[in-house]
């Protein structure tokens, strides 16, 4: 073995990668920590892991490969059992019937690559790659599952941790000098969420163990195996430590938040841990900015899914001198993007936009975002009050959670200012009795209203894997669909590739139902009309409602009969 170190030195002093006398210097530190010489020479900095990687190609007489640009296929690695990349830190390549070409970053040990052989029952065709580079694609490319599975061995991860002014920051640049696998485990979660998509990112505590989960445009799939109880604690642990909580408190819910950065942008967390009967449960959301931002193209209607029939009617709405322009939905579908939508559309040097919000979610070049918080006393309402002596023209109340911010809101609308906020409720009609039931006066509330929008979010085919479909007639008859509908439709679904993780959908597309007020509307809402014939009157003013929306949607190919089953349903 001595030998095979001292001829590597050889070929690198050849190289020029390392000085003739510097390799008695590794050889003396080698003895010291029993070390192989490549792994002490590159541990000094006196060669880099690529010099390293061709001396040993040229020693073994394999091909040297360079894997800086390389992309991993997907269906090579699930092919292999799962700890076998990161076991061995190696690489499949290519498959040429009997034989798998892999990258390697030692072809030292014979051993293990004869034992790999008889397990994969394969010829293993070798060439020579750099440890890095090896380990940056496994990173990349092998997913969490892999990363979660391997938690309880000793392995690295193309992740760092630094402090910087309290803030948790990872880095994909350098290697981790942790020795911690729960730590190692925490961020390559946050990694690989990132790298899906995720909006959020669910640690359960079950019977079986820990399971974690993605939600991913709005639908939760578990992300992992489910990983052995004992790792539960210290993952709870660990994610209380990064968010500034009591980590001795176990019997009570606790919420926080931290910051990462991931190359060069920052990006937030919010955690809100919760006990249950198996143990604490974790639920982390993902606040990336610049993505959200970058996937809205600008944050405009077009880009959000709206047809052209409606966004010429809420454009009419979000240019009138005052009033109120309500959003409303359930968590998640969309409301606040929709507003900052209409917030660009209508941004003017001329005139002050002011916002508050919980969190601010994006930033807006010329409007005035104030964040709530509420544990220094800036409540929605408070802030509310502070910005109508802003001098603004236009405002936007992030969400009405309680009878005053609505009363001050409906203040601002009917004193001459534009206000736009959101609110929870199903459909346009229940928003109506939700601010009645705040105690608001219902001809003040129907005077300062210009529309109502209910929004839902559904998911898009995958461009990548969308194939066209056909349904039989009594399973259209059953959505309400006429034979002219769908002779002219454009059924399409899709079976989930690599581009799309499986899922057979990417990215969301908003589903609108706009409700406009005009004076014949007040009048019947402020009577206490029953919301049957509001809904009549509606419909001859030109909404269409959230269910038919959706089936547009389907007959467009867009999406599938079982998504807008999924956020929305029959009206009878």
């Amino acid at each position: 073995m001595t030998y095979q170190r001292q001829q590597i030195g050889r070929i690198l002093a050849d190289m020029g990668a390392i000085a003739p006398a510097e390799i008695d210097l590794v050889l003396t530190k080698q003895q010291q920590n029993g070390k192989k010489f490549g792994a002490v020479g590159v541990e000094f900095g006196l060669f880099s892991e690529i010099e390293l990687a061709q001396a040993l190609a040229s020693q073994f007489q394999f091909d040297y490969i360079d894997l800086s640009k390389a992309i991993l296929d997907p269906e090579l690695v699930a092919a292999l059992p799962s700890d076998i990349p990161i076991k061995h830190n190696l690489i499949p390549l290519e498959r040429k019937e009997e034989t798998l070409v892999i990258a390697i970053a030692d072809p030292t040990n014979v051993t293990v690559l004869d034992q790999l052989e008889l397990q994969l029952g394969l010829t293993l065709e070798l060439k020579i790659a750099a440890s890095d580079q090896i380990e940056r694609l496994i990173e990349r490319g092998a997913g969490s599952q892999r990363v979660l599975h391997e938690a309880s061995e000793d392995f690295k991860l193309q992740l760092i941790k630094e402090t910087d002014k309290g803030d948790e920051v990872l880095s994909i640049d350098k290697l981790t000098a942790d020795t911690s696998p729960i730590i190692r485990l925490i961020d390559s979660t946050l990694f690989d969420a990132l790298k899906k998509r995720a909006s959020d990112i669910h640690i359960e505590a079950t019977s079986d163990g820990v399971v974690i989960k993605y939600r991913v445009d709005g639908v939760l799939y578990q992300a992992t195996e489910t990983i052995d109880s004992r790792f539960q604690s210290p993952i709870i642990s660990r994610i209380k430590v990064m968010s500034e909580l009591d980590i001795s408190e176990r019997r009570i819910p606790q919420d926080g938040r931290f910051k990462v950065r991931l190359g060069n942008k920052s990006i937030d967390f919010r955690v809100s841990i919760l006990p249950t009967s198996f143990g604490e449960d974790a639920v982390i959301r993902i606040l990336d900015k610049e993505a959200i931002a970058a996937d809205m193209h600008g944050l405009t209607f077009e880009a959000l899914g709206f047809t052209t029939r409606e966004m010429k009617r809420l454009r009419t709405r979000i240019r009138e001198p005052y009033g109120m322009v309500l959003v409303t939905g359930p968590t998640g579908s969309g409301k606040t993007t929709t507003l900052y939508a209409a917030l660009s559309e209508i941004n003017s040097v001329d005139e002050k936009i002011v916002t508050i919000e919980d969190p601010v979610e994006y930033q807006v070049n010329g409007v005035v975002q104030v964040p709530v918080n509420e544990k220094k006393g800036l409540t929605f309402a408070r802030g509310l009050r502070s910005i109508l002596r802003h001098d603004p023209d236009k405002i936007m109340v992030g969400e009405i959670r309680d009878p005053e911010t609505a009363q001050i809101a409906v203040q601002s609308a009917l004193t001459g200012h534009l206000v736009f906020t959101t609110v929870h409720a199903n459909n346009v009609f229940d928003v109506l009795g939700r601010f009645l039931h705040m105690g608001i006066d219902p001809y003040n509330f129907v005077s300062c209203l210009n529309c109502v929008l209910a929004q839902r979010l559904v998911r898009k085919l995958c461009q990548h894997c969308k194939t066209p479909v056909v349904h039989n007639d009594d399973f259209l008859k059953s959505y309400g669909l006429t034979t002219e509908q769908c002779v002219a439709a454009d059924f399409h679904d899709a079976p989930g590739c690599k581009e799309c993780n499986g899922l057979g959908y990417s990215g969301r597309s908003a589903i609108v139902e706009l409700l406009e007020l005009n004076d014949e509307m007040r009048e019947m809402i402020a009577g206490k009309t029953p919301i049957s014939e509001l809904k009549k009157l509606a419909l001859n003013n030109g909404t269409v409602y959230l269910r038919q929306a959706a089936l547009e949607k389907v007959l467009r190919g867009e999406t599938t009969f079982r998504e807008i089953d999924r956020v929305t349903f029959a009206e009878g």
